[in-house]
């Protein structure tokens, strides 16, 4: 017994001896529940588990089946005996014993995963996932004929569809090279199919796709005649089925090159090889066909083409189109028939009711939502858009052609429309009647005023743009209170109208309240962004606070949108000037002359910011050319003469004072400044003659009789005595009316001033020149009636007192130009006034 060892041995070493193998127990069987469970399912025939003994006697073989069962019913005296190894009379080992380390093979589970060559403790893996992944599939082979065919095929697909994006992203180039290239790997595919024998089984759609969209890149490059040549050989081959249709392009290409008779020649060859069944197509081969009859003139057989479309599938275009041709020929009953035609033109669009979502439908109203500003509604609101504005003109156009007057005819338009599905167009005709008349300058109570004004009683769209036209309307006449009182009607009617808080701010700007205006102007922005006369007008108001950088940064804003504004760019300018940033004021100048090369003003300005910075040859060329282009300015004609004198070029600075003169004759100073550049050029006869003539004109003037006795002086002439005669008089008289003035006013500074000018400021009469006139620069005053007179009161002689001032150094002249901005008109320059709704 020492040499018999239990199958399962335990920790325990008093455990095992009342133990044996319920097996044996043939009694119990019919209550044991697992035995009956295996009898009833397959559990019993699960392999047992089974472990390995220690070798005994019999060298160690595992125990016989025939012996298990044998043991299994027999007696339990030879209990001990059975558990022992033996082996049966075949040699064949006991189920679930061990041999030689491996497990007896189990084929009856075999397909569900377990294997004869598992051994005891590896792990169970019915899908041989530990083996690792699969191996590749093995690839096919290139170098057979059929798959080369195959991927020069994919390539040649490849390349047209990158062409057809390359023309969606706007690459016209790059769509051009990917076609080009294509159609060479196609040539490379035929001679492919060619070489293997398999020419009958060439692609021809394939080579159709690739032919037809190089040609459509051709054509967006504007390479028309490779266009027209690879269209022709599509056209030409017979092999390609409907190949016909492509006239039209060909045709359309004649028509971009205005070749109009063989563009009409190649519509009406595809229109013959398109079939009835085609009708779609067929109009709009047609239609082309008018369009291209317009553009030749010859209108009788554009209208033959278009009341065909008409009478078999009307639309939109083609009636307009039939109404201009028959106002070209000025058929007054046909143009009234062809525009009942157009307002009767079914759109094919559904009702806007059907967008207005019901109360109790919860899915419904989600639908609605959903659909309320998908593509096709986007589609049917542009189509009908597109209607109106065809409407519109149409009846503008007609309108002073189809009655004896405009107002007769735009009414009947109006009547037509009220009839018809526009029945909101009418009172937008309405308005635009309105907006005629003021273009029509017609602003009397039976034009634009009362047109508008029937409009006060009407829903409040209408209302609001009615009242809108008006406050515009009175705010050009000056009436700011009429403009004011219908700006708060446009407001009340409609407070989100941007066009009626800009005028509402106008009317306050008016007023100088420039806080309040800049709130109306703020709302028209927080209304609409894009409102560009709110902007420039909201800057304007900053600019009048003082508030600089806000203004700056307002017209910053508004060249970003308007960059070809030269309003703008000037006000950009001015800030940066009144910044003291000349150097920007220049950049921004330089940039509006690129706008409005011919602008004198623009061109002064710069003048006046290089002579500030002391650039004398830019600022002559710019005043030169602001001369060139607006001769009539004084302020450039007094620095153009000024500068000749600087550079001792007298005689050039003669022609510049006599415009002066022509331009402000009873302005003495300049006839001075002519004579005194005449005696400083030594032509003392022409400067005598000069001074006798403004003597004539001006008797009392001082200057003028100083030099008359200078020059007679100098030249020994016997009217210098009768000349000093009248100096003492004048002089004498200016005292006399000196002292009165002084009396009258009590010594007012404003008036002593005045008539003190003569002969303490300007040395003039008492034609003195007003403020702008006497802003003269340094060299200016260096000349003749400048501020340096002669000493009239000093007692001595005339001749022994008198001091030349042409003789004395001259000093660099200084800027005269004004400043455009200072004092703007503000209806003219500083408002947007394109306050009309579109």
């Amino acid at each position: 017994m020492e040499h018999v060892h239990l199958a399962a041995e335990e920790d325990d070493l008093y455990s095992g001896y009342n133990d044996y193998n319920p097996t044996f127990d043939s009694e119990e069987l019919d209550n044991d529940a697992g035995f009956q469970q295996a009898v009833r399912t397959s559990h019993g025939r699960r392999p047992p588990m089974t472990a390995k003994f220690p070798g005994t006697a019999i060298g160690g073989r595992a125990l016989g089946t025939s012996f298990g069962v044998e043991s299994s019913f027999g007696c339990e005296s030879r209990l001990l005996k059975s558990r022992m190894p033996m082996a049966s009379s075949m040699g064949r080992p006991m189920t679930g014993a061990v041999q030689d380390g491996a497990a007896r093979p189990m084929t009856a589970v075999r397909a569900a995963g377990y294997s004869s060559a598992m051994t005891r403790g590896s792990t169970f893996d019915p899908l041989g996932q530990s083996k690792g992944p699969a191996p590749p599939l093995e690839g096919k082979s290139e170098d057979t004929p059929d798959e080369k065919v195959k991927i020069l095929e994919k390539k040649v697909n490849d390349l047209i569809e990158e062409s057809c994006l390359a023309h969606g992203h706007g690459d016209l180039q790059l769509s051009l090279d990917r076609a080009k290239e294509a159609g060479r790997k196609e040539r490379a595919l035929v001679r492919q199919r060619e070489q293997s024998g398999n020419a009958d089984h060439i692609n021809l759609d394939l080579t159709y796709s690739v032919l037809f969209n190089l040609a459509t890149q051709y054509a967006n490059n504007d390479m028309y005649a490779e266009a027209l040549n690879t269209y022709q050989v599509i056209v030409k081959n017979k092999m390609f089925s409907n190949a016909g249709r492509l006239k039209v392009n060909m045709a359309n290409i004649h028509f971009k090159q205005k070749n109009y008779p063989k563009a009409i020649k190649l519509y009406r060859m595809a229109l013959d090889q398109i079939s009835n069944s085609h009708k779609e197509m067929r109009i709009k081969i047609m239609q082309n066909i008018g369009v291209v009859f317009i553009r030749m003139g010859q209108y009788s057989d554009a209208i033959t083409s278009f009341e065909h479309i008409m009478s078999e599938c009307p639309n939109i275009k083609t009636g307009f189109n039939l109404i201009l041709c028959y106002y070209a020929i000025g058929d007054r009953e046909r143009m009234k028939k062809a525009f009942q035609k157009l307002i009767c033109v079914p759109l094919g669009i559904d009702e806007e009711d059907k967008y207005i979502p019901p109360n109790d439908d919860t899915h419904a109203n989600l639908v609605i939502e959903a659909i309320k500003n998908d593509k096709l509604h986007q589609m049917e609101r542009e189509r009908k858009a597109l209607a109106e504005k065809f409407i519109m003109t149409s009846a503008k156009l007609i309108a002073p052609a189809i009655e004896a007057t405009f107002a007769a005819g735009f009414d009947w338009c109006v009547d037509m429309v009220k009839s018809s599905q526009y029945v909101e167009l009418a009172n937008d005709l309405e308005i635009n009647k309105a907006i005629t008349y003021l273009r029509q300058r017609d602003f009397n109570q039976v034009g634009a005023v009362e047109t508008l004004k029937t409009f006060e009683k009407k829903d409040s769209r209408v209302k609001s743009a009615a009242a809108t036209n008006l406050s515009f309307l009175y705010f050009l006449e000056k009436d700011y209170d009429q403009a004011d009182r219908y700006a708060d009607l446009a407001m009340t009617a409609d407070r989100y109208n941007p066009a009626a808080l800009i005028n509402k701010g106008n009317t306050v700007f008016v007023k100088k309240d420039y806080e309040k205006a800049a709130e109306f102007y703020k709302e028209a922005l927080r209304n609409d962004s894009s409102c560009t006369e709110a902007l420039y007008n909201l800057g304007l108001t900053y600019k009048r606070l003082g508030r600089l950088e806000e203004s700056l940064d307002c017209f910053l804003k508004l060249h970003a949108i308007l960059r070809n504004s030269s309003q703008v760019m000037w006000q950009l300018a001015n800030l940066f000037e009144m910044l003291e940033d000349p150097h920007q004021a220049i950049e921004w100048l330089m940039q509006l002359i690129t706008v409005t090369p011919t602008d004198p003003q623009v061109l002064a300005k710069l003048g006046e910011l290089y002579d500030s910075e002391g650039d004398k040859s830019q600022a002559f060329q710019y005043y030169q050319e602001s001369f060139r282009y607006f001769p009539s300015n004084i302020d450039v004609i007094e620095w153009l003469g000024a500068y000749y004198i600087d550079t001792q070029f007298c005689e050039k600075a003669i022609q510049y004072f006599e415009r002066a003169t022509l331009i402000q004759p009873t302005q003495v100073k300049w006839q001075l400044m002519v004579a005194s550049c005449y005696r400083r050029s030594g032509n003392y006869q022409k400067a005598l003659e000069t001074y006798k003539d403004i003597h004539r004109k001006f008797p009392e003037n001082v200057e003028c009789l100083r030099f008359l006795v200078r020059l007679c002086t100098d030249m020994g002439m016997k009217e210098v005595q009768d000349y000093a005669t009248k100096l003492k008089k004048v002089e004498k008289m200016k005292e006399i009316r000196e002292q009165r003035v002084k009396s009258a006013r009590e010594g007012s500074a404003r008036g002593t001033r005045r008539e003190g000018s003569a002969s303490s400021d300007s040395g003039h009469s008492s034609h003195g020149t007003s403020a702008k006139g006497e802003r003269l620069s340094a060299k200016m005053r260096a000349l003749p009636g400048s501020n340096e007179p002669y000493e009239a009161s000093s007692q001595r002689d005339i001749d022994a007192s008198y001091v030349d001032p042409l003789g004395a150094p001259m000093e660099r002249p200084k800027t005269a130009a004004k400043k455009r901005n200072e004092e703007d008109e503000f209806a003219d320059e500083e408002l947007g006034d394109d306050l009309l709704p579109e």
